[in-house]
């Protein structure tokens, strides 16, 4: 198997009892670590043994907690240990990954080996000025329809690869992935998502814990006097994640004020939305790095598409409850 070069980051609050991202890569068997606050360490001590994943996870305890401005601050600290640790570039996940997906010849299918990853950081360090990359959301890429491989300069989201050297951070409470992306684009650098690797995400609002008990279940909508979400006292019983279509308009909102030229607020899907016009980007092209030399051959990173009987079927989908 093909390991990945670069460390790995899932920056996780209060879901020691679902632990998705985290499960999926030790399925893989690829060592990664967890930024969790200082009154979570307790629950994650045990959730890595009752999940039987200890030995793939090295626990982050972060030196601040309950700040209330967004995962932003978690991911800038992981950054910081990675170049501390002497990396280049690193990985940050959200922590509601249920699988990883390839889409080849038009068929997606479950990856079980962490050799997509080497495989994405390979094809992005052909080129001087990719600044951030990641897979697709697999429910956006039918089987049975055609995609390139890759597309350029659009938002990446929830599984970054990002360089150390880039020259913008993580900011903002809510929309942090579409503010580095539009942030990293507006300066002339590209970005790549991935089509022929994919995630498999879980949708907002839809796993407790994380942004969904800070923002999502507790946020009743926007209060266009003051610029701020119209906050519930306490977390919202929500039994579905159409059931507060208020609490993503928000976000939303922020997002739309802050770049007004290529956002704008829509509703959708039963809920808010923001939607980024990333064509104006199409500009921006990519720059191969000097040194780098094309292969002539074909690379799978040892990867092959099985066929699994039914009992293989049914360990494997035991595996991702």
């Amino acid at each position: 198997m093909h390991l990945n070069r670069y460390p790995i980051y899932i920056v996780s609050k209060t879901r020691h009892d679902s632990m998705l991202t985290s499960r999926a890569l030790s399925r893989l068997e690829i060592p990664h670590n967890i930024v969790i606050e200082p009154q979570d360490e307790d629950n994650y001590e045990k959730a890595l043994d009752h999940f039987d994943i200890r030995p793939w996870v090295r626990l982050l305890v972060a030196p601040f907690s309950n700040h209330g401005d967004g995962p932003g601050r978690a991911r800038n600290w992981a950054w910081d240990h990675s170049i501390e640790e002497g990396h280049a570039t690193h990985w940050v996940m959200d922590d509601n990954i249920q699988e990883f997906w390839r889409l080849h010849k038009n068929k997606r299918s479950v990856v079980e080996t962490g050799s997509m990853f080497a495989a994405m950081e390979d094809f992005c360090d052909r080129y001087e000025n990719v600044m951030m990359a990641g897979p697709g959301y697999k429910f956006f890429f039918a089987g049975g329809e055609r995609y390139p491989a890759y597309r350029t300069n659009n938002r990446i989201y929830s599984c970054n690869m990002i360089r150390n050297h880039c020259p913008h951070r993580w900011r903002g409470r809510y929309n942090e992935d579409t503010i580095l992306s539009l942030d990293i684009l507006k300066d002339g650098y590209c970005t790549i998502q991935f089509c022929a690797f994919l995630q498999g995400k879980m949708p907002t609002q839809t796993v407790k814990g994380g942004n969904t008990d800070e923002f999502y279940w507790k946020e009743k909508g926007f209060d266009e006097e003051t610029g701020l979400a119209i906050q519930a006292e306490d977390v919202m019983d929500v039994k579905n994640p159409y059931a507060n279509p208020e609490g993503t308009k928000a976000k939303s909102q922020m997002l739309v004020d802050m770049f007004p030229n290529d956002a704008e607020l829509v509703w959708k899907y039963g809920r808010w939305h923001h939607h980024v016009d990333y064509s104006k980007y199409k500009k921006n092209k990519l720059v191969f790095r000097k040194d780098f030399v094309m292969p002539t051959e074909p690379n799978e990173y040892g990867m092959y598409r099985k066929l699994l009987t039914v009992e293989e079927m049914d360990e494997l989908n035991n595996n991702y409850k």
